[in-house]
């Protein structure tokens, strides 16, 4: 997997800078087992014993290689060009901090990767698992508050980072519980089909979360159950998990939404 860059000359030298996900499908996996008490430990500032050296991936070699082979076939409009910008295992959606501008990226896997550009070239230095004591499960939709809590969202739970920028490098980060697991959508209605979940801050300051269903048309037995829930629509709630509620219906699976910043429409789309 890997994440491109695309450059676009603005005005006499300004840059615009943007970054594509290259996402591949894969079955969700699983978290490594003996993690169980490790949210509880991280929750309260305790450390979890893991190893300080993080798993990395390498950045070179004959597979990026092959990636910029293939980006130059590609024809862009004039003013811009496209390049190689990371290696990241499964990328699927991508987060920016707002103060250092690590871009966190989540898979439908188990794992949450840091990618950093420390010589500040626009190419990645190093891509490192995020939070490895974690036992995460389809953590795809990862998103920043405007205050720099990162927040993850996985098939079944959500936990928010406040300080994921600044403890990234070590094994052990501060973290809380916005919703707790299992309490996103009911146990019994979790699916390998649809169940990545995307995420973002609304101008409200509300955490914005889309629950896919994984049927074509659902049974009709299920309306009242996905109405009631917010499954196959988009959810809000407090930044804290409360006051819940639903802002759309009759969505079958959105893998991603943004907010238009002049009028605050929502915007989505629906896989």
């Amino acid at each position: 997997m890997s994440l491109t860059r695309i450059h676009g000359l603005v005005g006499a030298g300004g840059i615009l800078l943007a970054a594509i996900a290259a996402a591949q499908g894969g079955a969700p996996g699983r978290g490594e087992p003996g993690k169980g008490d490790n949210l509880q430990k991280l929750e309260a500032f305790r450390s979890t014993g893991g190893p300080m050296t993080l798993e990395t991936v390498p950045q070179g070699g004959a597979r990026a290689e092959a990636i910029r082979r293939n980006l130059q076939k590609i024809k862009l409009p004039p003013g811009f060009r496209i390049d190689l910008y990371a290696l990241v295992p499964d990328a699927r959606h991508m987060a920016i901090g707002p103060s250092t501008g690590i871009v966190f990226v989540g898979t439908r896997k188990n794992r949450v990767w840091a990618v950093t550009d420390r010589t500040h070239t626009r190419v990645a230095d190093e891509v490192k698992v995020f939070a490895p004591g974690i036992d995460f499960r389809v953590p795809n939709g990862v998103c920043f508050s405007q205050d720099g809590f990162l927040f993850t969202v996985e098939q079944n739970r959500v936990l928010m980072f406040p300080a994921a920028e600044f403890y990234y490098e070590g094994g052990d980060v501060a973290i809380g519980q916005v919703v707790p697991q299992g309490q996103l959508i009911p146990p019994e209605e979790e699916s390998f089909n649809h169940g990545a979940r995307t995420c973002r801050i609304g101008p409200d300051n509300k955490l914005y979360i889309t629950l896919g269903q994984p049927f074509n048309v659902p049974p009709k037995e299920k309306l009242d159950l996905y109405r009631r829930t917010g499954i196959m629509g988009i959810i809000r709630m407090e930044r804290d998990g409360k006051n819940r509620e639903s802002v759309a219906t009759g969505v079958r699976n959105s893998v991603g939404m943004d907010f238009n910043p002049k009028d605050r429409t929502l915007w989505f789309t629906d896989n």
